[in-house]
């Protein structure tokens, strides 16, 4: 293959690699918007049933410590992983282990909402956020 043909083979592979990123990332970004909407819908669902949101708390890494947050929010799961903040946000609520944090408190970022919870987290537990939301919603008071 010649110097041409090459660069001109180049150029096409750089093209369709920059064309599935960007599919990727408008269907993730459309993933983020549907499952914003979910949460926002939880949000309020959750006040219209009275349920109070909790201080929310998050497990370093190593799952030994947990450090209070500004967060105030409902968790989804009994495990307490990931939460909803009142803000409508989704959290994962793991953190690198501080000292810091012990005194101070964790930041926790919000992080992009996926309609199937932990999926590629490699734990093998998944489950779709529609059925999260409605179970922790059924759940009432009543929660871990």
């Amino acid at each position: 293959m010649d110097a041409d043909h090459r660069a001109a083979w180049d150029e096409q592979r750089r093209q369709a690699v920059a064309g599935h990123a960007a599919a990727f990332e408008a269907g993730r970004a459309a993933e983020a918007e549907q499952a914003g909407r979910l949460l926002t819908g939880f949000v309020r669902r959750a006040a219209e049933r009275g349920l109070a949101p909790v201080v929310l708390r998050a497990r370093a890494f190593d799952g030994h410590a947990t450090y209070r947050t500004r967060l105030r929010g409902w968790y989804l799961k009994a495990n307490r992983s990931v939460a909803v903040g009142e803000d409508g946000l989704f959290y994962v609520l793991s953190v690198p282990s501080s000292l810091r944090a012990r005194f101070t408190g964790a930041d926790v970022s919000p992080s992009a909402p996926r309609l199937i919870v932990g999926a590629g987290g490699g734990d093998g537990e998944t489950m779709p956020l529609e059925q999260l939301l409605q179970r922790r919603l059924d759940a009432g008071a009543e929660w871990p």
